[in-house]
């Protein structure tokens, strides 16, 4: 008979419509599981992320009549990752032995949670929810997810193909993950570099049950240059590759000109030089923005401002 603790960990951000069922699929795993002593007893904890709408009301209702839900509601928007921090942090002090983090639209596989606990009872301290296919995506969803995967990998970052936060954690990994203090968060790439026993569960991912997606392409960009620019200094490197070539190429159009000129056949070249101007020109402000995103990340990680305050707590 198992003597597991799990918690689940569910951020949300105005998820009014999906709350009820979450609820509901989610207490069902958790009463099969217990029933088939997988696990000992089973929690559900919800942050609610600065929500607009009644998701809190929701919370604090669901937490009255299901004696599983728990809620930490902060007091504004800090993000879906800082909010998920939120929730991690808080398991890692808890008395719960094993900690999964699922979104609130149901668009990952629930069911999937009962083969990662059974990994984790077979000694396994990471179990990460990996999506069999895209068929759900549009095209454009689909080929850009698949470019900032093989992005990543270019850029040396060690990341699980189609994994996103979808994840089993135990105890001891999960407060080896929150003991980072760095405030420039991007999970899939912290929990991968913990370096403890892990497996990998395969299911396949559902269309939202309802509600609108939280991660617009801008959302999604951002997110993109944060996974990147957190785990790599190739960008910083492929500036200075860039540089070396431009002088390269500046010295052959140096020679050439002076050889022109040496053999009286100068050109005026005005259309030459307004195009070289517009490409050096562009290469010297996007090497500038390439630095400045890692100078504000310093900036933001030396203010040590803390992630995100709770306002209100539903806890054990």
């Amino acid at each position: 008979m198992s003597t597991t603790k799990l918690i689940i960990v569910v951020p949300c951000y105005n998820e009014e419509e999906v709350l009820k069922e979450t609820t509901r699929q989610l207490s069902d795993i958790l009463s099969r599981m217990e029933q088939q002593a997988t696990i000992a007893e089973g929690h559900l904890l919800y942050v609610d992320d600065g929500s607009k709408d009644a998701t809190w009301s929701l919370i604090e209702q669901l937490s009255i009549e299901n004696p599983r839900v728990m809620g930490l509601k902060l007091a504004h928007n800090v993000g879906h990752q800082q909010a998920l921090w939120a929730g991690l942090e808080w398991a890692s002090t808890s008395r719960f032995d094993a900690i999964v983090s699922i979104d609130a639209d149901l668009q990952d596989d629930v069911e999937a949670i009962i083969e990662m606990t059974k990994c984790f009872n077979e000694g396994y301290d990471i179990v990460y929810g990996v999506r069999k296919e895209r068929k759900t995506d549009t095209f454009f969803k689909k080929h850009t997810a698949q470019l900032f995967y093989k992005l990543m990998s270019t850029m040396g970052g060690d990341i699980v193909y189609n994994h996103a936060d979808f994840r089993l954690m135990s105890k001891r990994s999960l407060q080896a993950l929150v003991s980072h203090p760095e405030r420039n968060l991007f999970l899939r790439g912290l929990v991968r570099q913990l370096g403890y026993p892990s497996a990998m569960v395969y299911y396949d991912r559902k269309e939202r049950f309802a509600g609108e997606s939280k991660y617009p392409l801008s959302k999604m960009l951002n997110f993109a240059i944060d996974g990147i620019t957190s785990f790599s200094v190739k960008p910083l490197r492929l500036i200075t590759t860039f540089g070396v070539l431009f002088i390269l190429v500046s010295i052959g159009i140096i020679g050439y000109a002076l050889y022109t000129h040496a053999i009286g056949h100068t050109v005026p070249g005005w259309t030459s030089l307004l195009v070289s101007l517009w490409f050096i020109g562009g290469a010297i402000l996007t090497a500038i923005g390439i630095i400045g995103e890692y100078i504000g990340k310093i900036y933001k990680e030396v203010k040590r401002r803390p992630r995100y305050f709770i306002e209100k707590q539903i806890t054990e």
